[in-house]
């Protein structure tokens, strides 16, 4: 029987994992953040009314196995007319949301077209918003304000969902039924906690026996996790999760070449390693540094990031012992 294997997460982080762990034997599912509401994807949500598409488009191409074309086709962004900055993917999803009138049942269809080896769930399928109040009284108002803001590091009194929403409850018995389960890499504030804000999440993972997983991100964003180190991030989420549900913290202790560190430098800082744990596991998990930007991205993009395949490696060496 294949392990069942599930990542939590959003955008990039979940894309990284998923596009390495496809090329193994197991049974994949990635549950989603549905707090995105900046660039096509907010710009959907605000016209349409349709739940946020982008992460999970990302995450049904990572486990795509058709053609080439077909993922092709799902990233490309229009340059240019009155639908510059959009993916197709993120068009042809809210346009199918509003055929089938419901947002699981249009990834479930692109999941067929694109014959994934796994399953998309969405954390929410209720229209939700990601807030913050900071220290100083301001209201960040959505996931894309709190991504932006450079104050974030000052410190914040809440973070939270509203409208609140109601758990998707295949989301729930994905992590109860899994054997591994993977928290990360991606953005903190605004990829992974909004998942453990969805009631019923935080309480799953502490109850399921599936062994845990934590990956550290490879650079802190300046403003927000400023200096932070692993024990910062890993400190950070159980605020959420209520103690440390994690078996194994993934940490990479490989460099990046010299200029790419100088070249975000003004963004932010490489993530300082000062965990001393048995549960810690570190390996060269870099990637090449190099990532094709597309034409018609309204978003910047890291070039420091994992590779898949590396990170994929090391946690198949978990599931081996599962």
């Amino acid at each position: 029987m294949k392990k069942k294997i599930v990542v939590i997460g959003g955008g990039t982080g979940n894309f990284t994992v998923l596009q390495g762990l496809k090329n193994y034997p197991v049974e994949l599912s990635s549950i989603v953040s549905m707090a995105d509401d900046g660039g096509s994807t907010g710009v959907l949500r605000d016209e349409l009314g349709v739940l946020p598409p982008g992460d999970v488009r990302q995450c049904l191409v990572a486990l795509s196995g058709s053609s080439r074309l077909m993922r092709s086709l799902m990233n490309y962004r229009f340059e240019d007319g009155c639908l510059q900055g959009h993916s197709f993917g993120n068009l042809f999803l809210s346009a199918l949301e509003k055929v089938t009138g419901s947002f699981e049942k249009a990834v479930d269809e692109v999941g067929k077209v694109l014959l994934i080896k796994g399953k998309v769930i969405p954390v929410t399928i209720n229209q939700t918003r990601l807030k913050m109040i900071l220290n100083n009284k301001k209201l960040l108002d959505g996931e894309c304000q709190i991504h932006e803001s450079t104050e974030v590091d000052q410190g914040y009194t809440a973070l939270y969902l509203e409208p609140f929403p109601t758990v998707n409850q295949r989301a729930i018995d994905e992590i109860r039924n899994a054997d591994l389960i993977v928290l990360g890499p991606g953005g903190l504030y605004t990829s992974l906690i909004p998942n453990l804000l969805v009631e019923g999440m935080s309480k799953a993972l502490r109850e399921t026996q599936a062994k845990k997983v934590f990956v550290v991100n490879l650079i802190n964003k300046k403003g927000q996790t400023t200096n932070f180190s692993t024990g910062d991030y890993l400190k950070e989420i159980n605020r959420f999760t209520g103690r440390n549900v994690f078996d194994h913290v993934i940490i990479n202790d490989g460099l990046p070449p010299e200029e790419l560190v100088a070249k975000y430098k003004e963004e932010g800082d490489l993530v300082k390693d000062d965990l001393e744990d048995p549960k810690i596991i570190r390996a060269n998990l870099l990637g090449n540094g190099f990532k094709e930007v597309q034409k018609g991205d309204l978003i910047k993009r890291n070039l420091i990031r994992h590779d898949s395949d590396k990170l994929a490696a090391e946690l198949m060496k978990l599931v081996e012992t599962c």
